[in-house]
């Protein structure tokens, strides 16, 4: 399996070449050259709803060209030493009933309490053997609005290979969220707080990798959601979940995203073979998803609100370019001049054909935050269920969307821990929730950050001088 770029002008590449990569270098984002079968016949997709997660995600990334390597980083990722990086090794992410034919699939059972752990474990383990291999050191960058960087924090600490550059909106994220990016006492972890909003932080991120001099210096490499390993494993749990309640029916899932990446990763599940009906995108009142696919024109707004979700406060869904280039029959010149138009205006119409097609698998509401304290008080007044305020967007969307879901299962994506918002989780419910023992001394750790203006030349001033792979 070959990677190409959804704008067309860079040259295919393998699996691996397109996660260290990060983003292609014609400014495009990787996508595989065809859509393949996950599981090779009937017998091994019905085995599927018994597979351990390890197994699942080692049928996933063999199909989409991963490497015979990977499937021993699989279980070096969800399962290491002991003790294990998740609490649950086995499934990592363990679906929960909460009502008729209605679940949460819990996706914060990893060492930084959020979904994004389940990718950037592996994506750990990826690099660490690969430059191994390679001979080689990389600086990975990040734009964070809260949980990347505590993920990536937590996957990356410590590697030998590795230097990891975390950016994050001053101000703009939990407690609980910036502890995890900036305790783990680890000499390769550089927290940097912007002077801006998350969307600073990812154009940031997008002028180093465009500036092809610095990047090749520096050995830039990205675990953004726009990372190709990140969709491939998120993709996993799509297929267990699906195909453990697909004796009701297609399951509908309920997605709470910002960046688009979660989202399109159960677009491709479904693509690989999942019985997955419809995916609704549920955005906060940074809604420029929802906004896109309610009314065809992609237009961001002149800067992203502070909300009580703050990991979805984004408003430039990288991902949604991979969506576009599939809705537009994989056409790269056209995404080529959709986003140049962007780029000039902030905004472009999706053509009618391509945007008939994204309604056909994607639904989409906006929730603001006063719904979204609702939904917390309601999870927890009917059914006992403490949810993160990101969480709660899932289950407010669901009352929103035009049509409304009439099919059942409806899957809602647990996306953090509570406890990474102790604030308003105990306004909402009058319940404060505790970290779990693994991590209840984080207020206790030592602090480590910087403070850095949003200007492109003072980030790459500090890269140079704390990177081992500049060259």
């Amino acid at each position: 399996m070959r990677y190409i770029s959804t704008r067309g002008q860079a040259p295919p590449v393998s699996f691996l070449d397109a996660v260290l990569n990060g983003m292609a270098p014609d400014g495009g984002l990787y996508v595989p050259e065809r859509w393949p079968d996950a599981f090779e016949g009937e017998v091994e997709r019905a085995n599927c709803a018994n597979m351990s997660f390890c197994v699942a995600a080692s049928y996933v990334l063999e199909a989409l060209g991963g490497e015979e390597a990977l499937t021993r980083d699989v279980y070096d990722a969800y399962l290491g030493s002991p003790p294990a990086p998740f609490a649950f090794p086995m499934h990592v992410a363990p679906l929960v009933q909460i009502g008729p034919g209605e679940w949460v699939l819990e996706l914060f059972h990893g060492p930084s309490l959020s979904f994004k752990d389940i990718a950037l474990q592996l994506i750990g383990v990826m690099l660490d053997r690969e430059l191994r291999a390679r001979d080689q050191r990389r600086s990975v960058i990040c734009a964070t609005s809260g949980d990347t960087g505590g993920a990536a924090v937590e996957a990356l600490k410590g590697r030998e290979r590795v230097d990891l550059f975390v950016l994050t909106p001053k101000g703009r994220v939990s407690e609980v969220q910036r502890r995890f990016m900036t305790t783990s006492g680890a000499e390769n972890i550089f927290a940097v707080e912007i002077d801006g909003d998350f969307d600073a932080c990812q154009s940031l991120v997008k002028a180093l990798f465009a500036d092809a001099s610095f990047a090749a210096q520096a050995a830039l490499s990205g675990v953004n959601s726009i990372n190709w390993a990140r969709i491939a494993a998120q993709s996993v749990y799509y297929h267990v979940a699906a195909n453990v309640l697909c004796a009701h029916g297609p399951a509908q899932f309920v997605v709470p995203t910002g960046n688009f990446g979660d989202a399109y990763s159960g677009w491709v599940a479904e693509k690989m073979g999942a019985p997955i009906g419809k995916i609704v995108v549920a955005t906060n009142a940074n809604d420029i998803l929802a906004r896109a696919l309610n009314s065809g024109r992609y237009q961001r707004s002149p800067s992203s609100l502070e909300t009580l979700s703050p990991a979805m406060d984004i408003q430039v869904a990288s991902n949604f370019e991979r969506i576009l280039f599939e809705a537009l029959d994989r056409d790269a010149e056209h995404v080529r001049r959709l986003y140049a138009e962007f780029g000039e205006s902030g905004g472009f119409d999706i053509p009618e054909a391509a945007w008939v097609k994204l309604r056909e698998d994607f639904q989409a509401a906006a929730v603001n935050d006063e719904e979204t304290e609702k939904a917390m008080q309601a999870a927890y007044d009917d059914g006992g269920y403490l949810a993160c305020p990101h969480t709660a967007v899932a289950l407010a969307a669901k009352w929103k969307v035009d049509p409304p879901l009439d099919a059942r299962p409806i899957v809602h994506l647990a996306t953090a821990h509570p406890a990474k918002f102790p604030d308003t989780v105990e306004r909402a419910t009058g319940i404060r929730p505790h970290l779990p023992p693994k991590c209840a001394d984080l207020f206790e750790r030592a602090e480590k950050f910087d403070t850095l203006p949003a200007d492109v030349e003072a980030v790459k001033r500090y890269i140079r001088g704390r990177s081992r792979a500049w060259r």
